[in-house]
């Protein structure tokens, strides 16, 4: 099977290594604007279709099976970006603080042999621990998430900042929900577990 990710994402690429599935990675080439009146669910399964379809132009090759995906958080209606900096991740987890950010991932696989595509929402939530000053000082200086929406790896030391997590997957919070994507296949009757390999 010949498979694309979408992304230029260090974290989507280590999740999907996890199958030991050979794959390239691209870059989708796509404006991320949001559209005015647009949920949140929308914007995210509309970039993730546009990630893969963008890619699927680039390519010549018509038998490869193309995975797009977004993510954005949630705090009590107000989207979560990557802060970018220590100041803004601050912010960010002081406001998280005691309170549950819901995490939206717009995933896609597009087929280019058909142009099938089959996409989703997955939506996870998280609590956090209500966190002191200080806890949250001590940990941006050890794990600098300034990259990621909500200011924490949860496949790191995130943990430490969370009461309590709720969706199906937890690779979702890390931007590719690998069991959605299974699912995926499955619709476009692709059976994965003829292509897992030993890994390396």
């Amino acid at each position: 099977m010949k498979l694309v990710l979408a992304s230029s994402s260090q974290y989507r690429q280590s999740i999907l290594k996890k199958l030991n599935i050979t794959f390239s990675a691209l870059t989708p080439d796509i404006d991320e604007s949001a559209i005015m009146g647009e949920s949140i669910e929308e914007q995210v399964i509309r970039l993730a279709t546009q990630k893969a379809a963008s890619v699927a132009d680039k390519l010549n090759d018509k038998e490869t099976f193309i995975i797009g995906s977004d993510q954005l958080a949630s705090l009590n209606g107000k989207i979560l970006g990557k802060p970018g900096d220590y100041n803004q991740a601050k912010q960010q987890l002081s406001m998280a603080s005691g309170q549950t950010v819901k995490f939206y991932t717009g995933l896609c696989l597009l087929k280019s042999a058909t142009n099938q595509i089959e996409n989703l929402v997955d939506v996870f939530s998280v609590t956090f621990k209500k966190l002191s000053e200080k806890q949250i000082d001590t940990y941006l200086k050890i794990e600098e998430p300034f990259d990621c929406a909500g200011s924490f790896k949860s496949e790191g030391l995130g943990i430490v900042l969370f009461q309590s997590l709720n969706g199906t997957d937890p690779n979702s919070l890390i931007g590719l929900p690998l069991i959605k994507l299974i699912e995926l296949f499955e619709k476009m009757d692709v059976d994965i577990f003829e292509y897992l390999q030993r890994p390396h």
